[in-house]
């Protein structure tokens, strides 16, 4: 049997790229995967090209790594691509984003999926991902693109719409890293959890969330996490980062019933409710790390120096499985061994109580075929509401870069739950225009600004 392609864009995204590589060679059926690395970043590239390399080592695997700085020759022929990058970098892109907000008085925890920071984001990152559909769709049509980049429901839904015959599904670890969290949370190993969840990128809730019995029957276990947060033995202190407690979705969960699967840190930028000018005893209650992204970025450069060092030394890599979706997807098409995934791909009627055209996140089955979305049918009402609010400023985002009307960047900024209940109008419209006149060429140019816009 042939061995799969495999192009990994944005390949200078080192230790990303070091867990999805890890993860393929691990599988017996893709130890032989034609590697394929590509990043605009010669340095980062080289990195990448000795990780991966010690990693094939390191797994005694017969996989073949080859590195491109050219992306249509990297994904000439491939059977999946993989993309994750981020335009613009931390700087000067997300110190962008931060800090102009903050002249406003507007302050952000993460700014990367939604509010002004998830615009412009998703303005300087879709042009770049249609120009990889473009070359896909001559030189690799019926490759599967398994889509990294944030804003991910802004992505999936701007690529549906101009590249629909890409068979692409937007990943993310989210249903599956809350729900080993809200195992931790209650004591339980998380493989006796049996659980469902649905709706949009970052905002997906947990329809069910049960604990299975020894009589092989199942117990809800929203009873306990309510009663566990209301006696203040949850949330626990956060496994993955001690400035980000968790108390934003617990307190959600008792006005709506339901877990949401993204973070506190970024669910409290999605609502109206906790970051409020004047309220630092909301900040405090709740533990919400504002400026957490631009914080996390420093603190990665750092640690990748180390890292970097670390590896260029060692003769072998530990490689341990993680929770990224990707393998298990390469596996199921190439294979045909079934598995079940959280993706996001274009709703058509998953969850019919939104939209068809947005991007929805529902449990897929993994095949020889491709990727098929379940049916998930009517969300409850207010989970439905709540996710109009994201889904609003999505949809605006999308329609401006497809129509290449600028105003509707201002539009999707009015929209957005978290800025309309900071800013009045005239100051979301001076912030936007003020976002797009620092961005400069790393925005398409129908978006600069030469003077200050508003709609006709």
């Amino acid at each position: 049997m042939a061995n799969p392609k495999l192009a990994f864009i944005g390949a200078g995204s080192t230790v990303f790229m070091k867990n999805i590589i890890g993860d393929v060679l691990q599988r017996p059926a893709l130890a032989g995967t034609e590697i394929r690395l590509m990043d605009i970043d010669p340095q980062r590239l080289a990195e990448s090209e000795i990780v991966a390399r010690k990693l094939v080592s390191t797994l005694g695997a017969s996989a073949k790594v080859e590195t491109f700085n050219d992306r249509r020759a990297a994904l000439d022929g491939a059977d999946f691509v993989v993309v994750a990058f981020q335009i613009g970098g931390y700087k000067p892109a997300t110190v962008t984003d931060f800090e102009i907000p903050k002249r406003y008085g507007l302050r952000q925890t993460i700014a990367d999926t939604l509010g002004v920071g998830g615009i412009m984001r998703g303005l300087r990152t879709v042009p770049h991902l249609w120009a990889i559909c473009a070359d896909m769709m001559e030189v690799c049509p019926n490759a599967i693109l398994l889509q990294y980049v944030n804003p991910m429901a802004i992505n999936t839904w701007a690529i549906a719409e101009k590249f629909p015959k890409i068979r692409q599904v937007g990943l993310c670890h989210s249903v599956q890293g809350t729900a080993f969290e809200l195992a931790r949370d209650l004591d339980i190993p998380v493989s006796d959890i049996r659980y469902r969840a649905a709706g949009i990128n970052h905002m997906a809730f947990f329809l069910e969330f049960e604990h299975r019995q020894k009589d092989g029957s199942y117990r809800d276990l929203y009873p306990a996490l309510l009663q566990g947060y209301r006696e203040g033995r949850f949330p626990k202190p956060s496994h993955w980062n001690p400035r980000c407690p968790n108390k934003v979705r617990y307190e959600m969960l008792t006005r709506l019933g339901y877990f949401v699967t993204e973070s506190s840190e970024h669910f409290a930028e999605y609502t109206p409710y906790f970051i409020k000018e004047g309220r630092e005893d909301l900040i405090e209650k709740f533990g919400i790390p504002l400026d957490e992204y631009p914080k996390r970025c420093i603190e990665q450069v750092e640690k990748w120096k180390a890292q970097a060092d670390q590896y260029r030394s060692a003769s072998r890599i530990e490689v341990k499985a993680s929770k990224e979706y990707a393998s298990s997807i390469v596996n199921s098409v190439w294979t045909g061994e079934p598995s079940v995934i959280y993706g996001n791909q274009r709703n058509n009627g998953s969850i019919t109580s939104l939209p068809a055209a947005c991007a929805a996140e529902v449990a897929c089955l993994v095949d020889a075929s491709g990727i098929h979305p379940t049916v998930v049918g009517d969300l409850p009402p207010q989970l439905t509401a709540l996710m109009r609010t994201n889904i609003n400023v999505q949809e605006l985002t999308v329609t401006a870069i497809l129509q290449e009307k600028p105003e509707h960047l201002y539009h999707a900024a009015m929209m957005d739950p978290h800025t309309a209940a900071e800013l009045d109008l005239d100051q979301i419209w001076a912030l936007t225009g003020d976002l797009l006149a620092a961005h400069g060429d790393l925005i398409p140019e129908w978006a600069r600004p030469t003077s200050r816009r508003r709609a006709a």
